[in-house]
């Protein structure tokens, strides 16, 4: 079943890839300011200089939602497979990827794929916040959170992510730790 509700709103935050004409996503109240990036707790990052570049800025998201029991490695893998199947076979261009690493599969990571589409820590945001609105018309989203005050950071709480790290793929990466 978790799968199904997995496919299900991955299916509505793939739809965040189409254009939306002029639509505005509420803004967010931010968990924390972004400060430059730290080392992580053992000094490194095995993904920089791989799929990004050394982080350029952090934050630290605390959800109140509590990670769904049985949401695993395998739910997650899914949920990111079926995002970046979304973007693939969108019938526009969708300017970023989509994709989980860690050994739990517990670090989503967003690739820009075209030079100047997410070059500024607001750009990135503003997918983001697309993501957020994507997120909060699911009926998943619905029942397990009060849609309107909740985020794609706390989707991605009750999924069990860790991690999510949005990069420009050239110079610009920030990292938002999820608690």
């Amino acid at each position: 079943m978790l799968s199904r509700i997995a496919v299900g709103v991955a299916l509505v935050v793939a739809a965040a890839a189409l254009p939306a004409a002029a639509q505005q996503a509420p803004a967010q109240p931010a968990a924390a300011a972004a400060k430059p990036a730290n080392a992580g707790s053992n000094g490194e990052d095995r993904y920089v200089g791989y799929y990004y570049p050394k982080p350029t800025s952090t934050e630290t998201f605390e959800s109140t939602m509590q990670t769904i029991q049985g949401a695993e490695r395998p739910q997650r893998i899914q949920f990111v497979t079926v995002v970046s199947q979304g973007t693939i076979q969108s019938a526009y261009r969708v300017p970023y990827a989509v994709f989980a690493k860690g050994e739990k599969a517990d670090k989503m990571i967003i690739v820009g794929m075209q030079q100047g589409e997410l070059n500024t820590i607001y750009r990135m945001r503003a997918l983001l916040a697309n993501m957020t609105t994507m997120s909060r018309l699911s009926p998943f989203f619905q029942e397990r959170t009060v849609a309107e005050d909740a985020t794609f950071f706390d989707l991605l709480k009750l999924l069990g992510f860790k991690e999510l790290t949005i990069t420009d793929g050239e110079k610009l990466t920030h990292q938002v730790t999820i608690k």
